[in-house]
């Protein structure tokens, strides 16, 4: 930080409305994959990430200055030097992702859409028993991603001495006033969020509704409509 340095909005409103959506689909999925009695949540959540990647893909090409896949996504040798100067306690400075956290990004994107493929194969039985285990894999991968994640933005906040999670739900970082965007473009938030919200609300409108034990010796029937 210099002087001149001030508080800048660096990530709009879509990239953070997808990244605590998607953060929450895999949390909710995860959980719920041992349960028999939770499998439309696990499966809504499951399409829900989908959604939410392809968005992300479109938005990594169409979004503000800081969203694009361009401004973030860097050379083996720009990540190399990144890391080289975390583990010497110097790493470089960057408004937008760093080269580190680029390449998690990435992997996870693409771990998220296999995640996707084969749990909507295994869902709709279009394979055999090894699908079951490539979705068990992948969801794993996913897991352990995310923990290596975690664990860079927690040693990149202790090196840069700022708060990267809150930038995260603010949108807010410190530096020069030409590096911010101009534009939070909540009405694509809203827009993504109002889509997840819609889809949720069908899936469990339409869904199946459990019998109700009979009682006295009468016939089972469906749940009171």
């Amino acid at each position: 930080m210099t002087p001149s340095d001030s508080k800048i909005l660096v990530w709009d409103a879509p990239v953070r409305t997808f990244h605590w959506l998607l953060a929450l689909c895999f949390a909710g999925a995860y959980l719920s994959a041992e349960s028999e009695s939770w499998r439309l949540l696990h499966v809504t959540l499951g399409y829900t990430m989908g959604g939410l990647i392809a968005f992300r893909l479109v938005w990594g090409v169409l979004g503000t200055r800081y969203a694009r896949f361009g401004s973030f996504v860097r050379s083996p040798s720009a990540v190399r030097s990144y890391v080289k100067g975390m583990v010497a306690g110097r790493p470089a400075h960057y408004i937008g992702h760093n080269p580190a956290g680029a390449v998690a990004i990435v992997l996870m994107l693409l771990v998220g859409a296999a995640i996707v493929a084969s749990g909507y194969a295994v869902y709709n039985e279009l394979g055999g028993d090894w699908l079951e285990e490539v979705h068990e894999v992948v969801g794993n991968a996913m897991l352990v991603l995310v923990g290596v994640h975690l664990a860079g933005v927690a040693v990149a906040s202790v090196l840069h001495r700022e708060n990267l999670p809150r930038a995260m739900v603010t949108g807010f970082k410190q530096g020069k006033p030409s590096q911010g965007i101009a534009r939070a473009w909540w009405s694509v938030a809203l827009a993504l969020a109002l889509a997840v919200a819609a889809f949720w609300y069908l899936q469990w409108r339409d869904a199946p509704q459990p019998e109700v034990q009979a009682q006295d010796g009468a016939q089972p029937s469906s749940a009171p409509q």
